[in-house]
């Protein structure tokens, strides 16, 4: 089975061009390092809780949309040996790839997949 990175990530909203081109050039980098698919999902109908919701995991402010994200990779091995190849790359820290929102509240974890129909 495949394994799946997630991400949740609060980003201005005046920022959406400048995070899909960030986001377009980091899944070139992904790709050749591993990755099979990445998307990128960004927040229409993602409603404030009581207890918790998306926006309050991530702590977003009125002027910042939710991003939804994923990257698919064959397997936890590939993703792990992707991930760091992907980290030591330069292109992911050539200046025009610093990272239009604020990473620190970002949230992210990795998923096996236990169901894909």
């Amino acid at each position: 089975m495949h394994y799946v990175d997630g991400f949740l990530a609060p980003v201005p909203t005046a920022n959406r061009d400048q995070y899909l081109k960030h986001a377009a050039d980091a899944a070139v980098v992904f790709k050749e390092h591993g990755a099979l698919r990445l998307v990128e999902c960004w927040g229409d109908d993602v409603p404030d809780g009581v207890l918790t919701s998306m926006p309050m995991a991530v702590k977003c402010e009125p002027h910042e949309t939710v991003v939804f994200a994923w990257i698919v990779w064959p397997s936890r091995a590939v993703r792990d040996a992707g991930m760091a190849r992907v980290m030591a790359d330069p292109r992911m820290h050539a200046p025009g790839m610093t990272m239009p929102f604020d990473g620190k509240r970002m949230i992210f974890g990795g998923f096996q997949v236990m169901l894909d129909t």
